[in-house]
């Protein structure tokens, strides 16, 4: 299967792209952009990888489902374009960067410039059904990513996972901590942000591990 995605994400993932699973996953997901309105649009699904190539990937940061506003979901995790207002769980992100690094909180909130520094920001569900969370859940994306994940945990050192709630947590849960940096926290969600993600001080955290293994900080 000829699937548009970054050549070297295509040569890392080629045999899940034949598998069954992927290939019901496919049709599926046709059918919804063809009798639905879903997000992000069909080009960006796959956005999170064309922006951070395989060699450069040294931060992963794991969300669970795109957004399902219109205008906001556009392949990377918690990212909105451009001159899209910020949700919740982004702002609160800007807030504990604001804390932790005392970085003024951006005018916009498209992270593009994370993953063209090496931040791969993986939903572990890679479309959605507008203004139905949750919607392509079960379908074989959380297979596919979760393939992803276990990549680069097995085959590269020294990268940062962030892992913000009980779902990521979960689905990071087999990553090898002595090889890898792996930070916990509760989700950016205002109904769990101040149980302890403000104040988590994962992105210093993140930049010195990065300083320490020789790799370079990442301008958050």
């Amino acid at each position: 299967m000829d699937v548009k995605i970054e050549n070297s994400w295509k040569i890392k993932l080629k045999e899940e792209f034949e598998k069954p699973y992927f290939k019901n996953l496919t049709s599926f997901v046709k059918m919804e952009y063809q009798s639905q309105s879903v997000y992000p649009k069909g080009k960006e699904i796959f956005n999170a990888f064309d922006a951070c190539p395989w060699d450069e990937v040294k931060v992963v940061i794991l969300g669970q489902d795109p957004y399902h506003g219109p205008g906001q979901a556009h392949g990377l995790s918690f990212s909105v374009r451009e001159g899209i207002p910020f949700p919740p769980s982004l702002l609160n992100i800007f807030k504990e960067i604001n804390k932790d690094l005392g970085k003024s909180i951006p005018a916009h909130g498209d992270l593009s410039r994370w993953a063209k520094q090496g931040v791969l920001l993986l939903n572990s569900t890679l479309t959605v059904r507008a203004h139905h969370a949750g919607s392509h859940q079960g379908r074989g994306w959380e297979e596919f990513t979760d393939v992803v994940i276990q990549r680069i945990a097995s085959q590269k050192e020294h990268v940062v996972f962030m892992l913000w709630g009980a779902y990521a947590q979960k689905k990071g849960a087999f990553i090898d901590s002595k090889k890898h940096c792996v930070l916990k926290a509760p989700h950016p969600s205002p109904l769990s942000a101040h149980r302890g993600f403000l104040g988590c001080a994962h992105f210093s955290q993140a930049n010195m591990y990065l300083k320490n293994n020789g790799k370079a900080e990442v301008e958050w």
